[in-house]
């Protein structure tokens, strides 16, 4: 696909410096520009690159000067940074501007779609299920009985999406992600073995919600389990049974959640943290990585470790932690004297 320096600069309501009819049909990073790349500049230690990318044009902030003259166009900004990532989310649309049916594949009689419907080849949509508008489904997808899909979703290859599932508008499945699998739930027996418990519930998916690649959301032994609005999840995370994890909170790889954990909005929880069951997390919790959770984490917590506890108390707690060696020796010495 190419644009040219005035389409891009429409689309960012930005103002051009050079020629607007340059054409770019490929993004790059500022210190590997060639011709036909569109690059930004937002980080000042990256400023040197300028002078010499080959980038054909360049996003910069609005109040970025100029030491000397450089050969590519420039697109002024408020935030470059944020321009950037505007136009990468527009070019990801444009590539995921699909629409019709490929073959081979499976829609039941009883299933419904809106305009814009994309279904690449291989996928199976099941009995009662109600897809939006512009929702584009990528292959080898199964979407089973009665799911129901918002508007202007994005379901990448691989996804399985399991029986009763509700899902919003604006909300991203990226490849491998299984939504509404069976929660672990069993119950021990006399003899040692464990009985089943069958999970009834569902998952239930607000809008603008992202969810990486291999990451499984359980259903609900009853009732729900839920992901609100604006959540953010990375690849390979497990959610279990009834959890609910509020809205804006983001959660980076690996992380493990317990089923009927309750975590709150605006929540950062770093990459594998393991978060116990039947707890709760309030907002604008931060947890460090690798960190384990087995308490109520009150709103506005920083914690780190396993058990997590207070950031501050863990990092001034480490200093001494690598220095016992020292601190035992100097203890033997003075024991001996």
């Amino acid at each position: 696909m190419k644009f040219t320096i005035k389409q891009i600069a429409e689309i960012l309501e930005g103002t051009i410096e050079g020629d607007p009819a340059i054409e770019v049909n490929k993004l790059s990073k500022i210190e590997e520009g060639e011709s036909g790349s569109l690059s930004f500049l937002s980080n000042a230690k990256y400023t040197p690159y300028i002078y010499k990318t080959e980038a054909s044009a360049v996003i910069v902030n609005k109040d970025f000067v100029l030491e000397q003259e450089v050969d590519c166009a420039l697109i002024r900004v408020e935030d470059a940074y944020l321009a950037f990532s505007k136009l990468l989310e527009y070019y990801q649309m444009a590539k995921n501007n699909k629409s019709g049916i490929e073959q081979p594949s499976f829609i039941h009689k009883t299933a419904s779609y809106g305009d814009g419907f994309y279904l690449a080849a291989f996928g199976y949509i099941g009995e009662n299920v109600k897809i939006g508008d512009n929702v584009k489904i990528f292959p080898n997808v199964t979407i089973a009985e009665n799911v129901s899909i918002g508007n202007d979703c994005i379901i990448q290859s691989g996804v399985q999406i399991m029986a009763d599932t509700i899902i919003g508008n604006h909300v991203s499945i990226n490849s491998g992600s299984v939504i509404g699998a069976d929660g672990f739930g069993y119950a021990p027996k006399e003899d040692g073995s464990y009985s089943k418990i069958p999970q009834t519930g569902n998952v239930v998916i607000e809008d603008h919600v992202n969810i990486g690649a291999l990451t499984t959301i359980d259903k609900a032994t009853l009732g729900s389990t839920i992901i609100k609005s604006g959540v953010k999840l990375d690849n390979q995370i497990q959610v279990a049974h009834n959890v609910e994890i509020g809205e804006n909170t983001v959660i980076a790889a690996q992380t493990g959640i317990a089923g009927s954990a309750k975590i709150g909005k605006n929540c950062r929880i770093g990459g594998q943290v393991g978060i116990a069951g039947h707890i709760e997390i309030e907002d604008n919790v931060g947890i460090q990585a690798q960190s384990g959770i087995g308490r109520k984490l009150k709103s506005g917590s920083i914690v780190q470790g396993s058990p997590a506890f207070d950031f501050g108390d863990w990092n001034r707690s480490y200093v001494l932690f690598k220095n016992l060696r020292k601190i035992e020796s100097r203890i033997t010495d003075l024991e001996k004297k």
